[in-house]
């Protein structure tokens, strides 16, 4: 009976990645239960350790628990740990140690990698993992010494360079967890431009997908950049400018956020803003105090989410992408899907539209069903799911007063969305093999 169980499990990559994710958040949530992970020294209750834990491991950065007001120094480091496994993935932190210790890599390690790196082949892939490891850490490496540098100011180097670290990891896995203390995030930093446009471009960096800084490297020698690297780059770009003008347009004259800024910052405030609801949750106003049209902006922004083989959650910027120009097409009379001069093959156009279905479906559903068991509401209340099931980790201040269901709910939702609905559809069941023939054309009404 276990070795059938056992068979069972490893029975496919998304099945592994889906087993491997739930371990890590029991490990992570059994180390934060421990007395020596809070400043108090009592026991974090199950329930709260196990929404940590989710939060970190799902890079998602929604809290109940103030970071460095409740956790010790040894709990924010298991947080931390926990945002580094989760936003690289444990496979590839396991691959680290797989080349450290001299091991190769079986076929089967190859096949979980080419699932947690969403690639379509094995070729290259071990290539490509090592590239991520050296990448990451670099950029990490060099987002600490810079934000040490900023710390130095108000504090000693001991200290200047454990938050530097700490918030270099957590911003640029999209963690979006701080050491600011009261859930205040950056607001002390609205009007520092260096702070922001460090906190920027650690999250864009960990939010374009491992494929496309691969890509931005090599671009010297290669003198190209890939297709999907142009998609990527094109949209997100797009999205922040979009975001960014949307947002500042909007809270232009709100005195509870922007109206007191100078033009500059605020300027600066719209784009960290529009950068973070793609999977950062980092902010440096309150976002409880946004106007409606705002935070419904931003549900719409968190929704697309980051890149494919990121650290970040949603349903992708290139199925955003790939839905835009199927309607367009669509507009234009075409069969053809075309994007950036490519026509985009027909699996990849089902692909998005599977992805879009299933994520509006289970954003829909925990809305209704949140909308019944908490007392907050509706725009809250969709900002909350949304900001959990794309990992964003931005709240407009209900967190802390969920339900112990809710609370479970929020759980379920940041772990769907950092394995992706596709994959825990295939981790539950199977993938169905191509079938031998075509069932008859049936003739229905469109529109």
């Amino acid at each position: 009976m276990l070795k059938k169980i056992i068979g069972w499990l490893y029975a496919s990559p998304p099945r592994v990645l889906t087993i491997g994710f739930a371990f890590i958040i029991a490990v992570g949530a059994l180390l934060l239960r421990l007395p020596i992970s809070t400043v108090s020294g009592e026991p974090t209750p199950w329930l709260e350790a196990f929404f940590v834990s989710s939060s970190a491991t799902c890079v998602t950065g929604l809290m109940r628990l103030d970071t460095i007001g409740y956790f010790s120094v040894f709990g924010r480091w298991v947080i931390l740990v926990l945002v580094q496994l989760g936003g690289l993935g444990f496979m590839t932190m396991g691959t680290l140690f797989a080349f450290f210790a001299g091991r190769r890599l079986s076929l089967k390690d190859r096949l979980v990698l080419q699932e947690a790196m969403n690639q379509g082949s094995l070729e290259g892939i071990v290539r490509l993992v090592k590239r991520v490891l050296i990448y990451a850490l670099c950029i990490e490496a060099v987002g600490a010494l810079l934000f040490t540098f900023r710390f130095m100011h108000e504090m000693h180097f001991r200290q200047a360079l454990y938050y530097g670290v700490f918030h270099s990891v957590s911003f640029f896995n999209n963690g979006g967890f701080d050491l600011f203390g009261n859930f205040r995030s950056m607001a002390g930093y609205v009007g520092d431009p260096y702070m922001n446009i460090l906190a920027i471009a650690l999250v864009v960096l960990g939010g374009v997908g491992f494929v496309v800084l691969s890509d931005l490297v090599e671009l010297r020698t290669r003198r190209k950049l890939s297709y999907h690297s142009k998609v990527v780059l094109w949209v997100s770009a797009f999205l922040i400018v979009l975001g960014t003008v949307t947002i500042l347009i909007f809270e232009y004259t709100n005195e509870l956020t922007f109206g007191p800024l100078s033009f500059g910052d605020k300027v600066l405030a719209a784009a960290l803003q529009s950068v973070s609801t793609r999977s950062a949750g980092v902010s440096t106003v309150d976002i409880g105090s946004l106007r409606d049209a705002t935070q419904f902006a931003m549900v719409l922004l968190m929704f697309v989410g980051a890149s494919p083989g990121s650290t970040g959650g949603g349903i992708k910027t290139t199925a955003f992408a790939v839905l835009a120009a199927a309607v367009w097409a669509m507009l234009r009379g075409r069969t053809d899907v075309v994007l950036l001069g490519l026509r985009v093959e027909r699996a990849k156009v089902n692909r998005a539209i599977t992805v879009t279905m299933l994520s509006l479906a289970i954003v829909i559903t925990s809305v209704m069903i949140l909308s019944i068991t908490e007392e907050q509401a509706f725009l809250v209340i969709l900002f909350e799911v949304m900001s959990a099931y794309a990992t964003v980790g931005l709240s407009a201040g209900i967190t802390g007063d969920l339900s112990a269901f809710g609370q479970v709910l929020i759980i379920v939702l940041m772990f769907i969305g950092r394995l992706g609905p596709l994959t825990m559809t295939y981790a539950l069941g199977s993938k169905s093999g191509r079938t031998l023939y075509r069932e008859a054309e049936g003739r229905i009404i469109i529109g």
